[in-house]
């Protein structure tokens, strides 16, 4: 079992930056693939990064590549999802997800997710 926390998300100006984090419970956590997705008021819940567990994989969405960074530090227990020049397409909640068998883009492939945070880039 992993337990998931998100936090880092606020309102922020068009073109400025934002942290997130995702705090995680569970003894496996180096070995489960972790992922960020974010869901807009009205749409689907959209993949946006993801890391393999080894950490030397990542992979982003195209809306979001050259602008966002995945990582994780398993020594912590931590992801991390710095983002960078955020436009007002990028407000939504944003999840934190991991699965302990597979990485993929699809939210049906992740187990474990938490409750959100919130970011909203006004412009």
């Amino acid at each position: 079992q992993v337990q998931l926390v998100e936090s880092g998300g606020r309102l922020v100006q068009a073109g400025g930056s934002l942290r997130l984090s995702c705090a995680a419970s569970g003894r496996r956590f180096s070995t489960y693939a972790m992922a960020w997705f974010r869901q807009a008021p009205g749409k689907e819940r959209e993949f946006v990064a993801g890391i393999t567990w080894s950490t030397s994989n990542t992979y982003y969405a195209e809306s979001v590549k050259g602008r966002f960074t995945i990582s994780r530090d398993n020594a912590k227990n931590m992801m991390y999802l710095q983002m960078n020049s955020l436009k007002p397409e990028d407000t939504a909640v944003y999840y934190c997800a991991a699965d302990p068998y597979g990485s993929g883009t699809q939210h049906k492939e992740y187990a474990y997710w938490g409750q959100g945070t919130q970011v909203t880039v006004s412009s």
